[in-house]
């Protein structure tokens, strides 16, 4: 498995939108989105600053998505 990439704000929200999750409500620069299912994650949205691997692996974990899903949709 390599290792998960780099990204922006904007294309981690894509890839949770692709997987199934919808924008239910943002405060300041914190979105949050929700699953069907009942799962949600929270995502700092800065644009113009990129989510690291270790911020990306949190988020994922919090969402209860496996990096293998996540790229499959990237």
């Amino acid at each position: 498995m390599s290792p998960l990439p780099v990204l922006t704000a904007r294309e981690v929200i894509a890839v949770f939108k692709r997987i199934g999750f919808e924008e239910s409500r943002q405060r300041g620069s914190h979105l949050r989105m929700k699953h069907p299912d009942g799962r949600r994650v929270t995502l700092p949205v800065h644009f113009g600053k990129d989510y690291n691997r270790k911020m990306l692996k949190a988020i994922l974990l919090q969402a209860e998505v496996s990096e293998e899903e996540f790229t499959r949709f990237l």
